[in-house]
C-alpha cells in the first residue's frame, strides 16, 4: 500500500521514535489495566457492570481520511472563470458564480486560508452562505473535510470535467462581526474571499478569468488589466490565480484617479475613494508629497518590480482603515478628512510609504518561510522583523524624504514608538523573535494587556533595530555607506522582474557584510533573542536622546485629536476615550500607577478629586501632583460597580520627545533628508 494511502494513525505512529512507541504502548497497557480493575471492582461490589466497560477501552474507530493532494508545480488542465456581483451593497453581500473546468468526478476544492500580507490563516470561510456545487446543471454532493475545514470534497458523476460553484459572501454588517468592507458609497473586494480553487497545484499554474458587476455609475481601481466593460460589468484579462488574489479591487460612488509619475513609461496611480465627493480634493502639498514618494523610492532601491502600480486608497469613516501590501498595488485606508484636514493628519502619512516599500520588501524579495505554493500551505513568520520591521523603518524614512512629514513630525513619531517600547513591561520576559509568531497565534484580535504581551513588536522594535544598524554603518564607514546601500543591493536586484526571490537570515547577514564588514549575525541575534529591552542605540548614535516633557508636540496632539483620545501613558499609564464615552479606559500600561490601583480597560473614570470627569480636570490633577504628596482620587465605573481608587503618582504630565545631543553628529537628520 502506498504511504499516501495509509491511515492517518498509522502514518503518525510510523514517525515516532522507538522510545516514544514504547511509552505509548505502556500508557495503553496502563489504561487497559485501569479499566479492568474498575470493572472487577464493580462486579465484586455486586453492582451491574455497564456493557461499555466490557468493550475495549478508548474511542471507537474512525474511517481513515484520504490526504488532500499536496500542491505540485505542473500545468493545470482547465481554468477558473469567476463572476462576482457586488451590487447588493445595502445588505453587504457579494453573489459569486464560479466555473471550474479541468476537474474529475472526485475533486477537492480549497478556500484560501493562509493569506500573503497577513502572514496568518485568516481565510474567511465562516462568511459563506448558500453554497451549491453542480455539474451539467444538476446539483452534486459535497462534504467539508473534517480536519481541514477550508477544503470541500466534491463527489460528481463519472465523466464530469466542469463544476459550477455558487455562493454568497456575507461581508460584515457591523463592527461586532468584523472590519467593514462595504458601505452604501464604497467597497473593497479581496478576491481570496470569493473563490474556491482545485487542490494539487501551485497557484501560479492555475489560469483564471474574472468579471465584476458594480452598482451603476461606480468607478473602480485595481492592478488587474481590463479586457472590456459592458455596462456595469467589467471583464478582466486572463491571469493566474496567484496574481489575481494579489490584485484586490476598490470601487465607489465617489472616486478619482491621480497620476503620481506623469510621463513615466511605468505608470503609478493613486486611486481615491471617499464617503463624500468633497473629501476627494487633494491639496497641492499632498500631491507633491506623493509624487516625491515615488522618486525617493526609486532613488533608494534603484529598481521597480511592476509594469504599473496602483495605490487603492479609501478616505472613509464607513469602512475599515487598513493597510495591506500587494506586488503591483496596495490597500490603504485613513480617516474621511485625511485630505480636507491635511495639516492635522501627519500621523497617517507613512501608510502609503510603508505599503509601497513592500513591493520590494515582502512581495519581490520574500522570506523563504513566507513563500508558499498555494494559499492552503502553512506559513512561518520568522523573518517578519525584516519583512515588516525594515519596511516600517523605510516607511518613516521615505515619508520624511518625500516631504509628507516634516523633520519635526518624524522625530516626534520616532519618539512616540521608542517611548512605547521603552515603557512596555513585556520586554522583561519576551524576546522580539518570539513576537514574529503573533499573527499566527492571534490574528489581530483585541488584547487586554498589549504592553505585557508585546503584540507584533517586530514592527516598531524592528524599526529601531534597523535604525541601530543604519547609524552603525554610517559610523563605521565614516559616512561613506548606509542602510541605503543595503536596500539597493538587496531589494534592487533584477530590475523589472516580477519573479519572487526568497531570502534567509544568512542572506541578510551576507548582504550587510558586503556593505560594511561587521559581526552582523551577532548584532542581530542579540537584539532578536535577548530580553534586555528595546534597542535605543540608534537614537543615541543618531544624535538624539529620548526625553519627556509636560507638553505634547503638535504631531502627537493632532493624532490624539483625530483619534478622539487622551494619551496619558507615560504619566498615570492610560489612554482614554474622548468622544463616545469620555473617560472610558482604552488601554492601561502594565506596571503603571493606573495598573497598580487595579484599573483595566472597560472601566470609565467619572470623577477626579471630587469633580466630574473631563480631560482638562484630569490633566490639571496630574499637573498638581508635582511637589505634592497627595494621591489623585478617582471614581471609576465598571458596569454597575463604582470604585474609589487613589493614584499614588507625583510626576506630572509626561510626553516623549527627541532632544538633540549636540555632542554627536546628527546622523538621524541625514537619514531623513531627501535624496537628490
Amino acid at each position: 500500500m502506498p504511504a499516501a494511502r495509509l491511515p492517518a494513525t498509522t502514518l503518525a505512529a510510523a514517525r515516532l521514535p522507538a522510545a516514544a512507541l514504547a511509552a505509548a504502548a505502556l500508557a495503553a497497557a496502563r489504561l487497559a489495566a485501569t479499566a479492568l480493575l474498575a470493572t472487577t471492582a464493580l462486579a465484586g461490589a455486586g453492582l451491574a457492570v455497564p456493557q461499555a466497560a466490557l468493550a475495549s477501552p478508548g474511542p471507537s474507530g474512525i474511517a481513515p481520511i484520504t490526504p488532500i493532494e499536496a500542491p505540485r508545480d505542473r500545468p493545470y488542465p482547465g481554468e477558473i472563470d469567476l463572476s462576482v456581483d457586488a451590487t447588493d451593497v445595502l445588505r453587504r453581500v457579494y453573489h459569486v458564480h464560479e466555473t471550474l473546468s479541468g476537474v474529475g468526478p472526485d475533486t477537492v476544492l480549497l478556500y484560501p486560508q493562509w493569506l500573503p500580507g497577513t502572514h496568518a490563516p485568516e481565510g474567511t470561510i465562516d462568511r459563506l452562505g448558500g453554497l451549491r456545487v453542480s455539474a451539467g446543471g444538476a446539483a452534486v454532493s459535497w462534504v467539508r473535510d473534517p480536519v481541514n475545514v477550508w477544503a470541500l470534497r466534491v463527489h460528481a458523476p463519472r465523466g464530469t470535467h466542469t463544476l459550477q460553484i455558487d455562493f454568497d459572501y456575507l461581508s460584515p454588517t457591523t463592527d461586532d462581526v468584523g472590519d467593514l468592507e462595504i458601505s452604501p458609497n464604497l467597497l473593497m473586494i479581496e478576491w481570496n474571499e470569493v473563490l474556491f480553487y482545485p487542490a494539487g497545484y501551485y497557484s501560479r499554474d492555475i489560469p483564471l478569468r474574472a468579471s465584476v458587476t458594480l452598482p451603476a455609475g461606480w468607478q473602480f481601481g485595481t492592478a488587474l488589466e481590463v479586457d472590456h466593460t459592458d455596462g456595469a460589468q467589467t471583464r478582466f484579462k486572463r491571469t493566474t490565480l496567484n496574481t489575481f488574489v494579489d490584485s484586490p479591487l476598490y470601487a465607489g460612488r465617489y472616486a478619482s484617479r491621480l497620476d503620481l509619475d506623469p510621463g513615466a513609461a511605468v505608470p503609478v496611480h493613486l486611486n481615491l475613494f471617499a464617503d463624500r465627493p468633497d473629501e476627494l480634493a487633494v491639496p497641492p502639498a499632498a500631491l507633491q508629497g506623493y509624487r516625491a514618494l515615488i522618486q525617493q523610492a526609486y532613488r533608494l532601491f534603484g529598481s521597480h518590480h511592476y509594469d504599473h502600480y496602483d495605490f487603492l486608497f479609501s478616505v472613509s469613516d464607513e469602512i475599515q482603515q487598513t493597510g495591506l501590501e500587494h506586488h503591483q498595488s496596495s490597500e490603504n485606508g485613513s480617516v474621511a478628512d485625511y485630505f480636507s484636514a491635511w495639516d492635522k493628519t501627519a500621523f497617517d502619512r507613512d501608510l502609503l510609504a510603508h505599503e509601497y516599500t513592500h513591493s520590494w520588501n515582502g512581495k519581490f524579495r520574500r522570506p523563504f518561510d513566507l513563500w508558499i505554493p498555494n494559499f492552503n500551505v502553512p506559513m512561518q513568520d520568522s523573518l517578519l522583523w525584516v519583512y515588516e520591521g525594515q519596511t516600517q523603518y523605510w516607511g518613516h524614512v521615505l515619508a520624511a524624504r518625500a516631504g509628507l512629514r516634516t523633520l519635526a513630525d518624524t522625530l516626534d513619531e520616532i519618539a512616540s514608538f521608542a517611548a512605547y517600547e521603552q515603557n512596555s513591561a513585556g520586554h522583561e520576559w519576551r524576546p522580539l523573535q518570539d513576537t514574529t509568531n503573533d499573527e499566527i497565534i492571534n490574528p489581530r484580535r483585541p488584547q487586554s494587556w498589549r504592553t505585557w504581551q508585546l503584540f507584533e513588536d517586530y514592527y516598531e522594535q524592528g524599526a529601531l533595530i534597523w535604525l541601530d544598524a543604519d547609524t552603525l554603518i554610517r559610523q563605521l564607514s565614516h559616512g561613506q555607506r548606509s542602510l541605503d546601500d543595503f536596500a539597493r543591493a538587496f531589494f534592487g536586484i533584477d530590475n523589472g522582474s516580477f519573479v519572487t526571490v526568497t531570502y534567509t537570515f544568512n542572506d541578510i547577514v551576507r548582504a550587510l557584510n558586503a556593505v560594511q564588514p561587521y559581526d552582523w549575525a551577532r548584532f542581530l541575534r542579540q537584539r532578536l533573542d535577548s530580553i534586555s529591552g528595546p534597542p535605543l542605540d540608534g537614537l543615541t548614535r543618531g544624535g538624539y536622546r529620548l526625553v519627556y516633557t509636560d507638553t505634547p508636540g503638535a504631531y502627537a496632539q493632532n493624532e490624539d485629536d483625530q483619534r478622539h483620545r487622551i494619551s496619558l501613558l507615560y504619566s498615570i499609564g492610560v489612554t482614554l476615550d474622548d468622544k463616545d464615552r469620555p473617560g472610558a479606559i482604552q488601554q492601561v500600561m502594565w506596571g503603571s500607577p493606573a495598573f497598580q490601583t487595579g484599573l483595566t480597560t472597560g472601566g470609565q473614570i467619572v470623577a477626579v478629586n471630587g469633580l466630574a470627569y473631563s480631560a482638562d480636570v484630569l490633566k490639571d490633577a496630574i499637573r498638581a501632583t508635582r511637589g505634592s504628596q497627595a494621591p489623585i482620587e478617582l471614581i471609576v465605573r465598571t458596569g454597575d460597580y463604582y470604585q474609589v481608587v487613589h493614584l499614588d503618582y507625583h510626576g506630572g504630565l509626561r510626553y516623549p520627545h527627541l532632544e538633540r545631543d549636540a555632542s554627536r553628529p546628527a546622523l538621524l537628520d541625514q537619514i531623513l533628508a531627501p535624496r537628490r
